[in-house]
């Protein structure tokens, strides 16, 4: 039985990554780093999760023959680096330069409707949540979801299945009374380790990603609601009952 949908946040929800691209490389600039990510480097960039993990993975490809001295000056320094690209990114979100990917509002509106629970499993930080959701549902967008779990609250990132646990346990089911959306391969199997079935809707950066784990592949959400999500739900552990017994 269906009872909750687990939302991931960037790529998901949103087609945020190209925002949070440009972000970083104002920041960069407005440092005087010399740094500049392009989209195809981007792409690399997107197999770790987290964007503090993000840019100190980066700072190791290009330091890779220095050793840090100072630990602290370094976190300090990707700690300001982040501060400024957060910035940069609610200046964008408000802007209106990032909205709801297609369906993704109506099958959160019709299914709290149907009284399925509601819930985000994410890795990013709780500011960039409230900015885009904030924006795109209005200023009452917590009433939707019954627990939020991110970057503050699941600090071992994706594709460790911390925060579905998390949301598993806040939501009070069973992994498979619930579906996992994401974008990612890393989130894929974040969910997948949890225990629950998955739908991918992948982005430009993620669409070479290997998704033969999910329970369903599609472009977006707009042709998914929650019959649909049931019926995608029912066969997917059907097959995996007569796949374990056989």
């Amino acid at each position: 039985m269906l009872r909750a949908l687990i939302f991931d946040v960037d790529g998901t929800l949103a087609d945020t990554e190209d925002a949070h691209r440009a972000a970083f490389n104002r920041a960069f600039e407005e440092l005087g780093l010399g740094w500049h990510w392009d989209e195809a480097l981007y792409t690399e960039l997107l197999e770790i999760s987290g964007g503090k993990e993000r840019v100190r993975h980066y700072w190791g490809q290009v330091n890779a023959d220095v050793t840090a001295v100072d630990g602290r000056a370094l976190q300090d320094t990707i700690a300001r680096i982040h501060e400024l690209k957060t910035a940069y990114y609610e200046a964008a979100v408000n802007d209106g330069d990032v909205k709801l990917r297609p369906g993704v509002l109506t099958l959160l509106e019709t299914a709290q409707a149907e009284g399925l629970r509601l819930a985000i499993a994410t890795t990013t930080s709780p500011v960039n949540i409230a900015a885009l959701l904030r924006k795109a549902v209005g200023p009452d967008w917590r009433h939707s979801f019954m627990a939020i779990g991110d970057a503050s609250s699941a600090p071992i990132k994706k594709p460790h299945p911390q925060v579905y646990l998390q949301m598993i346990e806040a939501l009070q089911i069973d992994p498979r009374e619930g579906v996992a959306f994401e974008d990612s391969h890393n989130g894929l199997q974040a969910a997948t380790e949890a225990g629950l079935a998955t739908v991918i809707t992948p982005t430009k950066f993620t669409r070479h990603q290997d998704f033969s784990q999910a329970m369903q592949v599609v472009d977006d959400l707009s042709t998914v609601n929650v019959d649909v999500l049931r019926e995608w739900h029912r066969a997917y552990w059907t097959q995996k009952d007569k796949a374990a017994a056989t």
